[in-house]
């Protein structure tokens, strides 16, 4: 005889069926972006409508209420249950917020403007993709209203809420606007001095691509990515995709500069070293899942900018890099090739920016979004506002849209309320760094070493392992003594770059 599963046990059944079509959604996102030919873009856009709606469906099944309902009612549930339950919740109530034919709408013209845009950033055109992006935003404001009146949310918070939960607007703006005072004379500051020490040697190319793609497996394998559980491809932009059984980490090379191709892909094995390190009793679930992408950024931050750019770091992988492209000479010495992982320069690439400059792209994405969400800026009047906040923050003028308002993918897809917790992700990682390096004083040995376990180990421990338990200020606190805060950053960059 069958034993009736108890409210709980019904509701992880049903969130596992849910994440199970979420990592299949994945795959197909990823093949996608990696290899699907440009005419099946229709067809895996009615996929993945589907298989989103679907996922819809579950969570708005009435009888989904009736077992979060009973499964609150039962005073047995351990912390992680708990947290689980929340968790259950939340994601319930953003569904139901949300009729499942606007999520069918959001969902295939966000995948046919992303195919666009493809096409119009290799013209650099923005014209050619307005009306696509104009009905992308208009069906996301669409939902972010929904959600802000069933949430009791701002519009905006309710789209920042799902990248970041908990996460509010009126939070960040400070934070930003000290960032957005304090980054322009620091900048200054930074460049003078460079400037006062001379360009580093040039590192000759050209770089062959076959010899990149192989230094950057070894340095993935040398990270502790785990790669039969993963693998490495590449596509227009950047990403970690896949599953945490499955990651899928993709860059783009460049013959004439092998530089980002690297930091892409140990940017990347961040994030994949945060799913792989996931709690695997709580898999399939929304207590087992990544906190945040605050906390998903600050993995993949502590790993490429505070971790490979330290000098420690460097001093391990100049020889490799010699190796790898047959290459000697006074340009190829560790303090050369360092000089070159620490140049601040003002650019107009978000996914090229040093930690210094990076913030001002994403305050400059910030308030653009946010403006346009609320329609006091037209998507056809972007480049003109673009260039504006790039002229105000950075001190450049876009040449085209290419380098402009066209460089990143998110609004295109659908994305929106995303770009600022990269900025939190970075002031996370400062902070969780400092917290690590103090409580484990060999980490910056290992570093040195090629030795990642000590660093890792204590991420494990104190941010992979803890999953969604509790949120991402609580985490922070337990792990640093304190929530997130801007000092650690400030400290990181003055130590870096001015000491």
């Amino acid at each position: 005889m069958t034993t009736a599963r108890t409210p709980i046990q019904e509701l992880e059944s049903r969130f596992e069926r849910l994440s199970k079509i979420g990592d299949a959604a994945g795959i197909l996102q990823w093949d996608m972006a990696t290899n699907m030919p440009m005419g099946g873009g229709v067809a895996r856009a009615g996929q993945l409508s589907v298989l989103k709606v679907l996922g819809h469906e579950i969570l708005c099944d009435p009888a989904l209420a009736d077992f979060l309902d009973a499964a609150e009612a039962d005073r047995g549930l351990d912390p992680w249950q708990q947290a689980n339950l929340a968790g259950m919740g939340r994601r319930r109530a953003r569904a139901v917020a949300v009729d499942a034919d606007l999520v069918r709408r959001l969902s295939e013209a966000g995948s046919a403007c992303e195919l666009l845009w493809r096409a119009a950033k290799d013209k650099a055109d923005f014209a050619m993709i307005t009306p696509a992006l104009t009905e992308v935003r208009d069906l996301v404001a669409e939902r972010a209203v929904a959600l802000g009146d069933a949430l009791g949310l701002d519009p905006y918070d309710a789209l920042l809420d799902g990248f970041e939960p908990g996460g509010r607007a009126a939070a960040i703006a400070p934070v930003f606007d000290d960032l957005a005072l304090f980054l322009p004379g620091f900048t200054d500051d930074v460049l003078a001095r460079q400037a006062a020490a001379g360009p580093p040697l040039d590192l000759p190319g050209p770089f062959a691509i076959d010899a990149q793609r192989k230094l950057c497996r070894s340095m993935m394998e040398v990270v502790g990515f785990d790669f039969t559980h993963g693998r490495l491809d590449e596509s227009h932009h950047p990403f970690c995709g896949g599953v945490p059984e499955d990651i899928r980490i993709t860059t783009r090379y460049s013959g004439d500069d092998f530089m980002p191709g690297l930091m892409g892909v140990l940017h990347e094995t961040g994030h994949a070293l945060y799913e792989q390190g996931l709690p695997v009793d709580w898999r399939h679930q929304p207590v087992g899942a990544a906190r945040g992408m605050a906390l998903h950024e600050s993995q993949s931050l502590i790993i490429e900018m505070q971790a490979c750019r330290s000098a420690e770091f460097i001093a391990f992988a100049a020889p490799r890099m010699r190796e790898a492209f047959g290459a000697s000479g006074p340009a190829w010495e560790v303090d050369n090739i360092h000089r070159h992982y620490t140049r601040v320069a003002r650019g107009f690439i978000r996914v090229d920016a040093d930690e210094v400059t990076y913030p001002m792209h994403v305050i400059m994405r910030f308030r653009l979004e946010r403006a346009m969400l609320a329609g006091d800026l037209a998507v056809k009047e972007l480049p003109g506002a673009w260039a504006e906040e790039t002229r105000a923050l950075l001190g450049l003028t876009p040449a085209d849209d290419a380098e402009g308002c066209l460089q990143d993918i998110h609004w295109y897809d659908g994305a929106w309320g995303y770009f600022p917790t990269y900025t939190l992700g970075a002031l996370a990682a400062a902070q969780l760094f400092a917290a690590a390096t103090e409580a484990r004083p060999g980490i910056a040995d290992g570093l040195a070493a090629g030795d990642f376990t000590p660093l890792v180990g204590w991420l494990r421990e104190n941010v992979h392992q803890k999953a969604s338990l509790m949120s991402t200020d609580e985490l922070l606190a337990e792990a640093t003594g304190r929530p997130l805060t801007t000092e650690p950053f400030k400290a990181h960059v003055r130590a870096r770059y001015l000491a």
